[in-house]
């Protein structure tokens, strides 16, 4: 490996003449020996040395420490300090240009030489530092998402080029500022120390023109070892596209709901219309199974499956003769036969639709039994949906309590007798329970 170019900035000249051959004695090239300040510039700009050996006191308006800082900073070179002063006023103004080195004259050659190798290896690793800083800044101003960065005072010490179109603040206007007159949400009154590391969190940002932007954004620590010191970074991102496209699809989904039931509302009013005699009795069916289901703790989704499923669970009833229907005399066992097959009627007409609830299950279901004595698979209990088994209580109290062409009305109490002495037979317990709960202790009306 080649040894390190040194260029010697000294205005003694005898002195100069020996740290000249002290330093190609130990192996090292001089690219120059010069005297002033602004010598060690255009030396520089002809061959640049990988170090300079830099005396503080130099003749001409330049001394040596006002020159290591154009050396360092614009050439990227280490400079090691060389002087015959060593008071302390001096070394205050040496200090502060972060020298690589310093040797008080005079010195030997083996001191020279391991502060030549320090100061170069010192100098490698500043630079590949300076690099990765760099190349990081470089990710951080290009990245899409806006970057803030605050030091261990909740300063602003970094601020990436969408954190600063977003907020409205450019750099010079944004560094060293509190983070909130820089950041500044609607809810204000929450800092990012109050923010769950790593977890997402939305807000509304108010830029400087009072532009609202609805953001994304998380918070995490910086590591206290760092350089920075400890401090956050705040990662957000704009999400007014994402809400727009949230927003259409609810109104998308709410207008598809708003269809639905108008589909379901038309089909059970043309049931109704075959049936004038059960008129409104899939209505309210659909709204005792709904407060049972409400009764059970099921979800707004389940419910509104549930609620849709009653309001047209006897569909099939399209396929009966409408003689059956209104018949005024008991049914013959042939008669119902025929009306048993509604279920499974109207399983066949809605299973190619497809519902966000399995509705023509359900409505296949609702004349199942726990103990399997219904119809039209004779399932049990573990086998019946629940919304189905919500559905057999409701239609049978309602059945019950409503007149029919073949017979009067039993009545409320006697439904309710109906379902209480076969609970747990016929019926599921729990259903029965939510069901009597609603009418005997909180006055549930099927009005």
């Amino acid at each position: 490996m080649s040894k390190a170019r040194v260029l010697i900035v000294e205005d003694e000249n005898l002195v100069a003449r020996d740290l000249h051959n002290m330093v190609r004695l130990l192996g090292y090239e001089v690219t120059g020996v010069v005297q002033t300040g602004e010598e060690v510039i255009a030396s520089l700009n002809q061959k640049k040395p990988d170090l300079v050996l830099m005396d503080i006191v130099l003749k001409g308006k330049l001394d040596g420490i006002s020159v290591a800082a154009v050396v360092w900073e614009e050439y990227c070179i280490p400079v090691v300090y060389i002087t015959s002063f060593a008071d302390d006023l001096t070394f205050e103004r040496a200090k502060l240009t972060e020298p690589f080195g310093y040797l008080i004259k005079p010195f030997e050659e083996r001191e020279l030489e391991l502060t030549i190798e320090t100061a170069l290896y010192k100098a490698r690793m500043q630079l590949l530092l300076r690099e990765k800083e760099q190349w990081l800044s470089t990710i951080l101003r290009s990245i899409g998402d806006g970057i803030i960065v605050l030091n261990s005072e909740g300063l602003i010490s970094f601020i990436n080029p969408v954190a600063q179109r977003m907020t409205g603040l450019d750099e010079k206007q944004a560094l060293g500022r509190k983070f909130e007159q820089v950041f500044r949400l609607k809810d204000q009154n929450r800092q990012p120390a109050d923010f769950e590391p790593f977890s997402l969190r939305e807000s509304v940002l108010i830029s400087k023109d009072g532009q609202e932007i609805p953001i994304e954004q998380t918070v995490a620590p910086l590591p206290p070892d760092m350089a920075v010191g400890p401090g956050q970074v705040i990662v957000f991102r704009d999400i007014t596209a994402r809400k727009k496209a949230e927003r259409e699809l609810q109104d998308s989904w709410a207008r598809l709901q708003r269809a639905l039931q108008g589909t379901i509302q038309a089909i059970s009013i043309t049931i109704e219309m075959r049936d004038p005699y059960t008129a409104g009795h899939q209505r309210r069916v659909a709204k005792l199974a709904e407060a049972i289901g409400k009764e059970l703790g099921m979800s707004e989704a389940q419910l509104e499956g549930l609620k849709l499923a009653a309001e047209i669970h006897d569909i099939g009833k399209i396929y009966v003769p409408s003689e059956i229907l209104s018949k005024p005399t008991k049914l013959t066992e042939l008669e119902y036969t025929i009306i048993k097959t509604h279920p499974q009627a109207g399983h066949e007409i809605l299973k190619t639709i497809e519902f966000p609830w399995p509705i023509a299950e359900i409505v296949l279901q609702h004349h199942e039994r726990i103990d399997g004595s219904g119809y039209p698979r004779g399932l049990k209990n573990g086998q019946i949906l629940l919304e189905a088994r919500i559905l057999a209580v409701a239609d049978v109290v309602e059945a019950m309590a409503s007149h029919r062409p073949y017979r009067p009305a039993f009545g409320l109490d006697r439904a309710l007798e109906e379902i209480k002495l076969n609970r747990g037979r016929l019926y599921g317990p729990d259903e029965v329970d939510a069901c009597v709960k609603l009418i005997e202790q909180k006055g549930f009306s099927l009005e």
